[in-house]
């Protein structure tokens, strides 16, 4: 699951690079950061601490975690705030792009003539779609420097520069909530098992 949880976070940091790449910002494909190679994604703490601390001590719960931030340069963009919200939900739209395809997929898989019982291999990628919604429903929570604070930024008129400072405490500031409000992650494991649901009744699972 580390290794699919690594391969969704690529995804989603190549999302961010693409669309500050259309929004006219090549900061992200310059540095070597528009791509789904995973090793120039990795972030030592959210890439791999924090998701093996998970498997070791709590492996009942999803796996989850963040990658290295794509740099980006705002004074490219077209419009400041339209590509700023733009380039910031590319990165939780991809996962949830990726969470229907893998489902789709899933889908498919099971009408193939092969081995579908409980132990079945092709069963994980219903854990992979619903760590990949883990991934763009937590992204949206708006704590700096998670997607959802870009926007939240913007809502309430906050300046770059106040934005920035905040930021640079953000790592702290989301370990503060994940430790004091438990409930956040409930949220957000209900919300992504809702799509999955969801997407399972669409696709008409049995």
């Amino acid at each position: 699951m580390w290794m699919c949880l690594v391969a969704l976070l690529s995804f989603h940091e190549f999302g961010h690079a693409w669309a500050a790449h259309k929004c006219g910002d090549d900061t992200a494909r310059l540095m070597g950061r528009m791509t789904l190679n995973p090793i120039v994604h990795i972030d030592p703490i959210g890439t791999v601490l924090i998701p093996l601390m998970i498997l070791l001590f709590d492996p009942g719960i999803a796996i989850f975690g963040w990658a290295k931030p794509v740099p980006v340069n705002p004074r490219n963009y077209g419009s400041r705030t339209r590509d700023d919200i733009f380039v910031s939900m590319a990165g939780p739209a991809m996962n949830v792009v990726l969470a229907v395809l893998i489902m789709v997929v899933y889908r498919l898989a099971l009408e193939l003539p092969i081995d579908v019982n409980e132990d079945a291999v092709v069963h994980k990628l219903g854990l992979v779609a619903f760590i990949s919604m883990i991934l763009c429903v937590f992204n949206l929570i708006p704590i700096p420097p998670l997607d959802g604070s870009h926007v939240m930024r913007h809502v309430i008129g906050m300046s770059e520069e106040t934005y920035m400072r905040i930021a640079q405490y953000g790592f702290i500031i989301l370990l503060l909530a994940i430790n004091l409000f438990p409930q956040l992650f409930r949220i957000v494991g209900a919300v992504s098992i809702g799509v999955i649901k969801l997407l399972q009744t669409i696709l008409m699972f049995n």
